[in-house]
This record gives structure tokens, C-alpha cells and sequence, in this order.
């Protein structure tokens, strides 16, 4: 497994004629903004060669119109924002990844985790590969070069290389003359494309990037799928290892947008689904529900209507604070939970309270925000969450990669209410997740219950 184990947002651009394409990625990416606020970056494709700006920052601290300019004219381009979930959050590790090779040069951008990225590494290191990241979109960028070296089409060599990978990797790969998508073979991170009144194709990590820059959703990349997009037009490969798709389900609960749409199940009405099947699963009598934004309001929806409880405004958020969860350092993820929330006291004053949040990872964002509701003077706090126990390590892209900080995986959902500070506590069972999308579709569910699609590194 690499060192780096992140939740990323991919943007790219095909354009039918030469323009400033840059500004488009921009606006792209700060629709997927939630997915990345470590780093991020644009690579353009123009006559000059790929011209590439990244840095550490959120989008609009990295990109001013000036430096938006400076990327120049092209008709490919594409886009990256990262979650750094370990302490190499330097700018080396932001993303695309420029690789420059005498048989081809490209930029990639990846979201995903190789299970397999450490051994990859140590194979390609072994044949004087000199690595400059510890980014997989590195080794990928390294595997197809070499492909391409041998005399393989870019085309080939992508699905060569894709042969060799094992675990999640939505990958959008920038040429000088093409762009092509790819999505692994079980179909673990979103990737969808689109087209513009003008005839641009874009591809993005989730719908809502199409929505921003006005582009119609075409469809889902599907798992095992590699699509070019080029002079001819679109053309769609797949791998010859092909798999069952099982997609995240923890994109839906948490990591996407909930106006985005995931292989032709909204987001939202995942989440407002959830919290109908947590109020079947786990009732309380109480006098309000809440939801902790962002991914527990739509759940809190669905279960104020289920239980036939009222809903109401539990907090107010600061929308200039990061995830707290994915943050690498305790003391930062706690300053975080201090700023980003505000209850509102009317709504929780002398009042049984059920609130609904996505997770319970480490515990300590839970009991600061119980905390918080006690503080304002709520009578009863029953948390209902909208995910099972986690008490696997994740694999393949979140940054979840040890049992040792799954506080669910020390103690008992009644030591666990304790330590929270909760009066009650219900979590969404493992049979309920297929349901949250209406059928049983199939997904990952490994981090609930150690049912992993592939192959693992050793557990730690």
C-alpha cells in the first residue's frame, strides 16, 4: 500500500478548439472542493508542451486569475484536489503528476489506493525507477511511460497498465493529444463525463462538477472502463480483468456531494434513506431530530419523517473548515470541531434531542459535539449514525488505514455511548446498506465488515 492514503476530486477538459481552458478546471474543481483542501492542481496542454501549477492550499488560494492566465491556451487540460491523510502533505505529493519521457509525457491525476502500490514500487525502484513522490498516480504515470517505451499505442499502454493494478484508482490521464478517463475494475471512486453546449467534453469525480460548468451528464465511467477522448471523437476500451462492481458505499454516506449522482443513485435520497432505515432500526422518543452538517441534514430529513419527530436547524455551520476526521494531526482535527460548529440553542434547549452524523471513527468530534448540545442546554442527546461500527481499516482511498484509532473497535456500542457522552446509541446495520439505494446493489462495505473486494496488505 502507498504511504499516501487519500479522498481526491478529478476534473478534466477535451476542448474542439484552442482556448484558456484553465479557468473552466477552476471552476470545476471548486465545485469538488469538499473532496480535497490540502493541495491542488491544473495542467494544460497547449502547443508549448503541458504547462502545470499546483500547490498546497484550497483552490482559491492556489489560483488567481494571473496564474490561471500564465497556464495558457490548449484544448486539453485537467484538475486535481487532494486530502493529504498523512504528514507528507508537501507539494511534491500535490496532483496532476508531471511524468516526462522520450516515448510520451503526461500529467495524471488519481483518486483511489493501490493495494498493491508498495510492491509496484519496489519492482519498478528495483529497474532504476527514481521516485519523486509517494503519490501512486506516480507509479501508474511510471507503468504506462514504460508501456509506451516498448512501442505500445497511449492507449494500449493505459490498459496494459491497468492490468497491473490492484485496489481503487479513478484516474484522469492528460496527453498532448488526448484525454482519457479510467475507472478500476470494481468501480471503488466515482468518475462520470459529460459535454457542453460547445462541444467540450468533461470528466469529473462527481456530476455536481458537471453542473457547474454547464455540462450535460452523458453517463457514468463504468468499472474496468478506459474512455478517450480525441480528434476522433470518444472511444471506450475496457480491461481485459474484468470484475464486480463494487463501489464505495461510503461515498455516498459521506464523502460526496448529495447533489451528485452516483452510478444512477442520487446521493441525497441515499442519505434521506438511511436515516428512514435508522429510525426503523433504532426509535427513541424525543422532541426534535437534528443532523450534523453536511452528510447527517438529508439523513436527519429522512428520519424526522420516519419517526414522525419534528426537524429542526441543530447547528449552524462555518464553512471554512476542513473535514475533521481526515485531519492527520488530533490537535488540529480538535481546534477544527471547536470553530466549525454552532448549535442553535432554541432549536435544543430543554429538549430530547436525536441527533443524526455519517460516522464514529475516533470518538472525539462526537463528544465535542454532544458536548456542545449539553452546553446548550438540551435534555436528552440520542445519536443515531448512519453508517455501521467501523472497525476495519480501509484500503482503498480513505484515510482509515489501522484498526488501533477505530474506536469501535476497542469498545462495546454501550462503552461507546459512554465515551461520547450520549444518552442513547444506534448505528445502521451492514444488511441495511444495499437498501439505502433501493435494490440490493452490490458495494464495498469492508471498513464495517472485513469483507474486502481484493487482496490486502497485512493488517496492522
Amino acid at each position: 500500500m502507498a504511504g499516501i492514503h487519500e479522498e481526491c476530486g478529478l476534473f478534466g477538459i477535451y476542448s474542439p478548439s484552442v482556448r484558456e481552458l484553465a479557468p473552466v478546471v477552476y471552476a470545476g474543481l471548486y465545485a469538488l472542493q469538499h473532496r480535497g483542501q490540502d493541495s491542488c492542481g491544473i495542467a494544460v496542454s497547449g502547443e508549448g508542451g503541458i504547462t502545470l501549477r499546483k500547490d498546497l492550499g484550497l483552490t482559491g488560494e492556489v489560483f488567481t486569475p494571473e496564474t490561471l492566465s500564465k497556464l495558457g491556451r490548449g484544448r486539453i487540460a485537467a484538475g486535481h484536489v487532494r486530502y493529504g491523510a498523512s504528514n507528507k502533505n508537501d507539494r511534491e505529493n500535490a496532483q496532476p503528476i508531471l511524468t516526462k519521457h522520450p516515448a510520451c509525457t503526461l500529467a495524471a491525476c488519481h483518486n483511489g489506493s493501490l493495494v498493491n502500490g508498495d510492491e509496484l514500487r519496489r519492482v519498478l525502484e528495483n529497474d532504476n525507477a527514481i521516485f519523486h513522490t509517494a503519490s501512486d498516480a506516480e507509479i501508474i504515470s511510471y507503468i504506462i511511460t514504460r508501456h509506451c517505451a516498448k512501442g505500445k499505442t497511449k492507449e494500449e499502454a493505459v490498459l496494459r497498465a491497468t492490468d497491473s493494478l490492484e485496489g481503487a484508482f479513478s484516474l484522469i490521464l492528460l496527453f498532448s493529444d488526448r484525454l482519457i478517463a479510467v475507472r478500476d475494475k470494481r468501480g471503488f471512486r466515482p468518475l462520470c463525463y459529460g459535454i457542453t453546449q460547445s462541444g467540450e467534453y468533461i470528466v469529473a469525480s462527481e456530476s455536481c462538477a458537471l453542473d457547474q460548468v454547464g455540462a450535460k451528464f452523458i453517463r457514468d465511467i463504468k468499472p474496468g472502463e478506459v474512455v478517450i477522448f480525441g480528434e476522433t471523437g470518444v472511444k471506450s476500451l475496457f480491461s481485459e480483468k474484468r470484475a464486480m462492481s463494487s463501489p464505495c458505499v461510503f461515498e455516498y454516506i459521506y464523502f460526496a456531494r448529495p447533489d451528485s449522482v452516483i452510478d444512477g443513485y442520487g446521493v441525497q435520497q441515499a442519505r434521506i434513506k438511511a436515516g428512514e432505515l435508522l429510525a426503523a432500526e433504532h426509535p427513541c422518543d424525543a422532541d426534535v431530530v437534528i443532523g450534523v452538517p453536511d452528510s447527517g441534514i438529508d439523513a436527519a430529513v429522512g428520519f424526522s419523517k420516519a419517526a414522525k419527530i419534528p426537524y429542526g436547524i441543530g447547528f449552524i455551520k462555518n464553512k471554512y473548515t476542513g473535514r475533521a476526521f481526515i485531519e492527520p494531526e488530533t490537535k488540529l482535527r480538535e481546534q477544527i470541531i471547536k470553530i466549525k460548529l454552532n448549535p442553535v440553542a432554541e432549536t435544543v434547549r430543554g429538549k430530547r434531542v436525536v441527533m443524526i452524523d455519517d460516522s464514529i471513527i475516533r470518538g472525539t468530534t462526537s463528544a465535542r459535539i454532544i458536548n456542545l448540545l449539553r452546553e446548550s442546554g438540551a435534555r436528552e442527546i440520542h445519536v443515531r449514525i448512519t453508517s455501521p461500527p467501523f472497525i476495519y481499516p480501509c484500503f482503498y482511498g480513505t484515510d482509515i488505514d489501522s484498526r488501533e484509532n477505530l474506536i469501535a473497535n476497542n469498545h462495546s456500542i454501550d462503552e461507546l455511548c459512554q465515551i461520547i457522552g450520549a444518552d442513547s446509541l444506534g448505528f445502521l446495520s451492514v444488511k441495511s446498506l444495499p437498501l439505502l439505494f433501493g435494490s440490493q446493489k452490490t458495494i464495498c462495505s469492508a471498513c464495517f465488515d472485513g469483507d474486502y473486494p481484493t487482496k490486502t496488505p497485512v493488517l496492522k
